[in-house]
């Protein structure tokens, strides 16, 4: 049974997009660190790469990077994260290093209760507040996610049924159509079980299932009294904290013989009568609430167009299907459930502009984004035609301060539009694909692909100027282990069997990770002949010159410009310069002999482009046969291994001995 450094468990709203992206983020930054670790998603098809108790057993430490609910329980006694999914896909580096190094993150207890860190009062009440927050935040965003599959199911039958009229569903109508009747039919009783489901999940996530039960019911007695989206999110935190008051007031009988009188009796009947009690008292306002706030929306439509697309524009734009966005989209679709169809209309604009933005951004300026920006731009494409906002995320989370407002602004213009000419769209989401539902279909994409060329504008303008502060295209990451330059500026041509990953390499790569890590040891490859110190070098190209001459001198290679060329090739396709003065370029080259590391210390620091955007005074260096059996993805993996550590990096510094550089790679 494989074993785990780190598990983890990731999940968003949608369970689409921001689910996979944390999965992968977590999953670089563990690699990145050297550490094993395991993910489990929870999408919208299920949980998949499920954790078995045992690879729980064995873990260091839990990160759960999720806005839905996860099953925590099975981490008690673990130390456990909980953070929203947006982090994960941020902030990958700062989790997987707190987890592996922070030992004061305290051990899970149990759901609902607040975890112990021995600080100050000051910090524990932080923490306490975060936790809360963080529950609520959590079971809102669980109530989401399994609200919106009937949301969508329910709003796009119910907006088929009106290809045969507008009135086809009613029987006093001359459009009347019997099978558009049974459409509207169904689609608009599964639009009705949003209420229950949304109130219902919320319980779930606060209480589990007992939670879930008492939640549904409430929820149907919010849907009863109008209450809308409003009522099911207040029922579901009732019904949710009803059922943990109910549990800390049985707790005194006996947990072993009546546990199950418990779960089937005591906690759904009390928690009901409690429950659904408060929530019948409260009906009446919130319902006047929910219809003021309706009302309130719809003169907008009619009075300021501008300003509701503005907002909308806005909230949308601002964290790309997190909690603003859902708030709006929750309040298009219950406009929607009412059959307002104006609402959603600006809403879907503006969840689609960002991601169709990215794509006009790349185009418009290939240069000022990597290989794998430029990839990412087209597929966006593909998802924001589709409804799909999360693809923007990553451009998003590169330049917030500037980018974000750039995708408000078009997001904003689409919204605007949307409103001004009075489009209507019946479903809740499918972007293009629901077009012969929208009424006026073509304009519609037009005022969407309008607000998405302005924030292309504006985001190919700001990477421009940032690619142009730091001198050209900056490789992908921001850490010392992006060694393999599977990340680049440029395409690369193919038959000089350079570093891209194929998958045939991905499948080497595979086998060579199961073998014995010590033989790949990079001091394995690296002699006392291939280390010089006090070297004079006058730039960064003088530099590669004088590791090409090494590796002839040391006869590694036959040809030292060959060796040199292939340097200069990995450099434009992206800087090996890293931080902290340290450089690791690498050359692939048929002309050279065997796998070797070279290391130079200068004498005097060269410009190179790095991270920290310091000069570089140590470099370490590979050379790399053309037929490798892809043992050089080991060695460079080992050597950011080694170079994650501080004391590392610190004695490779002071190091002014041959033998003491020796020493510290074996």
């Amino acid at each position: 049974m494989a074993k785990y450094q780190i598990i983890a468990a990731t999940g968003c709203a949608t369970g689409i997009a921001h689910t996979y992206m944390a999965q992968e983020a977590l999953e670089q930054a563990a690699a990145k660190r050297g550490a094993t670790i395991k993910v489990e998603t929870h999408g919208q098809t299920g949980v998949e790469h499920e954790l078995t108790q045992d690879e729980i057993d064995h873990a260091q430490g839990v990160i759960i990077a999720s806005d839905v609910a996860v099953d925590d329980d099975r981490f008690i006694g673990k130390r456990v994260i909980k953070v929203p999914v947006a982090r994960g896909i941020r902030e990958p580096d700062k989790l997987v290093g707190d987890i592996l190094d922070d030992q004061s993150i305290p051990l899970f207890k149990d759901k609902g209760h607040q975890q112990e860190r021995s600080t100050n009062k000051e910090e524990e009440a932080h923490s306490k507040g975060t936790s809360i927050w963080n529950t609520i935040y959590v079971s809102l965003m669980n109530g989401v996610s399994h609200m919106l599959p009937i949301v969508v199911a329910g709003g796009v039958l119910t907006a088929i049924s009106f290809f045969w009229g507008i009135y086809s569903a009613d029987p006093k109508s001359s459009e009347y159509n019997y099978f558009a009747y049974m459409l509207n039919t169904i689609g608009s009783t599964t639009m009705n079980l949003m209420v229950p489901i949304l109130c219902a999940y919320i319980a779930e996530a606060i209480s589990k299932r007992s939670g879930l039960i008492v939640g549904f019911a409430t929820g149907m007695i919010a849907y009863n009294g109008g209450t809308g989206f409003l009522g099911a999110i207040v029922g579901g935190y009732l019904a949710g904290y009803t059922v943990i008051l109910l549990q800390k007031v049985f707790k005194p009988l006996p947990d072993k013989e009546l546990r199950g009188l418990k779960a089937i009796f005591l906690y759904p009947v009390f928690g009901v009568l409690i429950s659904g009690l408060v929530m019948w008292w409260i009906s009446t306002p919130m319902k006047d609430l929910n219809v003021g706030m309706m009302n309130f929306l719809k003169g907008m439509q009619n009075s300021d167009p501008i300003l509701l697309g503005i907002v909308v524009g806005v909230m949308c734009a601002s964290d790309f299907g997190g909690p603003i966005n859902k708030a709006a989209y929750l309040t298009g679709t219950a406009l929607l459930a009412q059959g307002n169809y104006f609402f959603m209309a600006g809403v879907s604009a503006a969840c689609i502009a960002p991601p169709l933005a990215t794509g006009f951004a790349v185009l418009m300026n290939k240069k000022a984004y990597t290989k794998n920006e430029r990839s990412a731009g087209y597929v966006n494409f593909l998802l924001g035609s589709t409804h799909i906002t999360e693809g923007a995320i990553p451009f998003a989370a590169k330049n917030p301060l500037l980018n974000i407002p750039a995708f408000m602004v078009g997001s904003a213009i689409a919204a605007v539009l949307s409103y001004a000419t009075k489009i209507q769209v019946p479903a809740p989401h499918g972007g293009f694909i629901i077009l012969p539902l929208v009424n006026h279909p073509v304009l519609w994409v037009l005022w969407i692909v309008i607000g998405a060329l302005v924030s292309g504008v504006l985001l190919a303008i700001i990477a421009g100027r940032q690619a142009k502060k730091h001198g050209g295209v900056e490789p992908s990451g921001s850490s010392l282990t992006n060694l393999s330059g599977l990340d680049t500026s440029e395409d690369i041509n193919t038959e000089t069997q350079d570093l891209e990953m194929t998958p045939a390499d991905a499948k080497e790569e595979d086998q060579i990770l199961k073998k014995d890590e010590e033989s790949f040891d990079p001091g394995n490859i690296l002699t006392k002949e291939n280390i010089e110190l006090n070297v004079t070098a006058s730039s960064r190209d003088d530099v590669l010159h004088q590791l090409a001459d090494l590796a002839v001198k040391n006869h590694l290679a036959d040809d030292a410009d060959a060796v040199y060329k292939k340097y200069i090739k990995r450099e434009d396709e992206g800087s090996t310069g890293m931080e902290q003065g340290i450089a690791i370029p690498h050359a692939q080259d048929a002309t050279i002999h065997q796998s070797a590391m070279l290391v130079l210390k200068l004498k005097t620091p060269v410009d190179w482009k790095t991270f920290d955007h310091k000069p570089v005074d140590t470099i370490i260096s590979f050379l790399i046969p053309e037929k490798d059996s892809g043992s050089h993805l080991k060695y460079l993996s080992n050597t950011a291994k080694l170079l994650t550590h501080a004391d590392f990096v610190d004695a490779l510094k002071k190091a002014d001995s041959v033998n003491e550089i020796m020493q510290l790679f074996k």
